[in-house]
């Protein structure tokens, strides 16, 4: 009678269609498992790395000089006018103005929502709107500016170039590099600091002018007209025109000292009778210090999107040619610093060690249960979902960031749960129900398909609030949820490889390892791993010999332990727990126990309110770097910071 009420039962088990289809279909599934191979693996080598999640922030900057005027005519004159057309464009969250003498500074903060792009047009727009107006200065020397918040305008590295020759010497040499650089399809740009710019300048001798009657008019004006380039027309030749342009810039300093400022009858004034002229720095606008010796430096941008490993890699071998060829090297030391490629390596080895070891210790765990064959079914779904989430990330165009990698390890606990249910089912359909495994697949798939598609789905949900979180704060935060609803999304490889895997593979009984056999392997394994790592090929040797290791251990301790752990401690614990259960339900103990439950909820909250636990938005930590103030002897502040890499 149970027998029979048993084949009943099995045989009125639902498959599930999709699995079902998989399991009929194995050859398909697997040129399924070759292509997310291959194609997870080739997105994980080609995904743009960066430390952080490029966001792009809606945030305008107007800048507005106006020399000789005090910050109360800049606000009336510049600020006032400028927010008068700013309050007329929709989505502007805040809109902060800043006046100081010479200068006027507005900073507009957009909803996110509207691109920046979209929003320099628009404030720029407003700009030249407000400038039509009649209350606005109609005399400003300098054109205002408009710029965007751009995080990439963050360098990525430092050259640092200094030697025992002339700042001007060590200019050209970073020139060098800088074309060279710039050219790489990843940077954005390269900038040089730590040299001044030159400039002209003329120094008018009051009492020598006055005697030449030489105004400082006639001066600017004899300037002005002598220093530039105008077109002459055209001339044909050979029936082709060109252009001609006579070039009356001044080319040397001696050639600006005899300019004629004034002509007087016969008499003609040169302006080094009246002015002093001369050539040397502008104001010194930036430092670059190394150890307290004065270098070069150019500050290394990559371009928004691009990887930036590739990108530092590609700028230290053009340093690398460089550097004994057209710069001297015994002479000038190059040194790099603030490379943030160190940061990502260790980031993305750190992710490739989290997995790996994840893998282990799900396949260890489960080893205890099902056996290391079954065991290595619910363990390859780690990898495959892995692979898969990495194939849809750079297919959207997301980079490999520390936001992803702490989702991707995040998620690595997550990713076992479909597979431990589906494999345990199988098994023990193949175990006690004395199913073949063709038929435990389909039907045990189908037993626990929905639990399985409802339990994913509503963690899914869990996480779509926090993918909406608006601010600059949610920009940042959202691959959080998006890279987990991926991963997590991925994992449904458990109702389409594991079946198949565990339909052509999966035993029941189980057979001790023959320990002849495994100790030649690993001998054989071992000599191969020191082979590889004498011939420098370390990858290739650990690979061996983690082979050796893990068969020697699964043959000589895993094995024992697990089978001892089926038999004596796992039926321990099933007594225990039915024991557990017998006592908590006898009598009126459930109701005292729901009602515990409550009580405690309740509990917790009274503390919470009475104890309010410290909250911090990100936890304090140590930062790597320093901030150095240089103080003037008279008192003053000049330096402002000097960030050193430690």
């Amino acid at each position: 009678m149970n027998k029979k009420s048993s084949k009943n039962t099995l045989e009125s088990l639902k498959e599930f269609a999709l699995s079902t289809l998989s399991v009929n279909n194995r050859k398909t599934v697997y040129l399924i498992i070759a292509i997310i191979l291959i194609g997870g693996a080739s997105s994980y080598m080609n995904m743009a790395r960066e430390s952080f999640p490029e966001v792009q922030i809606p945030e305008i900057y107007v800048n507005v000089p106006y020399p000789g005027n005090s910050p109360e005519i800049i606000q009336d004159k510049i600020i006032k006018p400028l927010e008068k057309e700013l309050n007329t464009i929709q989505g502007i969250d805040k809109i902060e103005a800043t006046a100081i003498q010479d200068f006027g500074i507005i900073k507009i903060k957009f909803d996110f929502s509207i691109n920046p792009d979209e929003a320099k047009r628009l404030v720029e727009e407003a700009l030249t709107d407000a400038r039509s107006d009649k209350d606005f200065a109609q005399d400003l020397p300098i054109n205002p500016t408009v710029a965007k918040m751009d995080m990439n305008e963050m360098p990525i590295l430092n050259i640092n170039i200094s030697g025992n020759y002339p700042v001007q010497f060590l200019k050209e040499k970073a020139e060098y590099l800088k074309d060279k650089i710039e050219g790489l399809p990843e940077i954005n740009a390269a900038d040089i600091r730590g040299v001044q710019e030159q400039k002209l300048k003329v120094s008018i001798r009051k009492y020598d002018a006055e005697a030449k009657q030489v105004s400082f008019g006639d001066i600017e004006g004899a300037i002005k007209n002598d220093h530039l380039s105008i077109g002459a027309g055209n001339l044909k030749v050979d029936g082709i025109d060109h252009f001609v342009i006579i070039d009356g810039k001044f080319k040397s300093v001696e050639a600006l000292k005899n300019l004629v400022v004034k002509h007087e009858g016969s008499d003609d004034v040169r302006l080094f009778e009246v002015a002093d002229v001369s050539f040397g720095d502008v104001d010194t606008v930036s430092f670059a210090r190394q150890s307290g010796s004065p270098v070069v430096m150019i500050d290394i941008k990559k371009r928004g999107g691009a990887n930036i490993i590739k990108a530092i890699d590609g700028v230290k071998k053009i340093v690398a040619e460089a550097w004994g060829t057209e710069i001297p090297k015994k002479t000038i030391n190059i040194t790099l610093t603030n490379d943030q490629s160190n940061q990502i390596r260790s980031q993305v080895s750190n992710l490739e060690n989290s997995i790996i070891f994840g893998v282990l210790l799900v396949v260890g765990v489960l080893l205890f249960f099902l056996g290391l064959r079954n065991s290595l079914f619910v363990g390859i779904a780690i990898p495959f979902s892995m692979l898969m989430s990495f194939a849809f990330l750079h297919a959207a165009g997301v980079t490999l960031n520390i936001m992803v990698l702490f989702s991707l390890v995040l998620a690595l606990g997550m990713l076992v749960d479909n597979g431990i249910v589906v494999v345990e089912n199988i098994y023990r359909l193949m175990d006690e129900e004395g199913m073949d495994s063709f038929e435990a697949a389909k039907k045990g798939v189908g037993e626990v398909a929905l639990p399985i598609i409802a339990s994913t789905a509503t963690t899914l949900a869990a996480f779509i609030p926090l993918a909406l979180w608006p601010g600059i704060m949610g920009e940042f935060m959202k691959y959080l949820p998006i890279t987990l609803m991926i991963v997590l999304g991925s994992s449904f490889v458990a109702l389409v490889i594991n079946p198949v895997l565990t339909a052509v593979l999966m035993k029941v009984e189980q057979k001790a390892p023959k320990k002849k056999r495994t100790v030649i392997i690993s001998i054989s394994t071992l000599v191969i791993a020191i082979m590889f790592y004498f011939l420098g090929d370390l990858l290739m040797g650990n690979i061996f010999m983690t082979v050796a290791v893990v068969s020697m251990l699964n043959t000589f301790v895993l094995s024992p332990l697990s089978i001892k752990f089926q038999k004596v401690a796992l039926p321990a614990l099933e007594g225990g727990y039915k024991n557990l259960l017998r006592w908590v339900m006898k009598g009126k103990r459930p109701i005292w126990i729901f009602l515990g439950t409550f009580g405690l909820l309740f509990l917790s909250f009274f503390l919470i309110a009475t104890f309010p636990p410290k909250v911090l938005f990100f936890p304090d930590n140590q930062p790597n770097y320093l901030n150095i103030f240089v103080e003037h002897p008279a008192g003053t502040e000049i330096g402002v910071t000097n960030k050193t890499t430690i």
